[in-house]
């Protein structure tokens, strides 16, 4: 029996979704430096790693450098690396898979 989970997406929409969250978390980045700058209420750590989970990591990590934010906190020095290499392991291992026969 051969099963077939060869799902037609076009790669180019899920380059542009990749874009437009990696924006988004750097937008958050510059919003959360701005608050940090304002001493206002800030954007809790954790949703940041959950954004750069949900494959945002790169904007996360340009955020980081582009506007000298958290880069003293080894832990997102060290993670969103990680994360970034643990999405692109996982878009890989997801794409084999839907272009693949089982």
């Amino acid at each position: 029996m051969n099963i077939s989970f060869n799902i037609d997406i076009e790669p180019i929409y899920i380059i542009y979704l990749l874009i437009v969250i990696n924006l988004f978390s750097l937008s958050i980045m510059f919003l959360d430096k701005k608050k940090a700058e304002l001493q206002a209420r800030r954007i809790n750590e954790k949703s940041l790693f959950i954004l750069a989970i949900l494959f945002g990591g790169i904007g996360i990590y340009f955020g980081m450098f582009l506007f000298h934010h958290k880069t003293k906190k080894w832990y997102f020095v060290l993670i969103i690396p990680l994360i970034i290499a643990l999405n692109l392991y996982l878009a890989s291992l997801g794409y084999n898979f839907l272009n693949s026969q089982i």
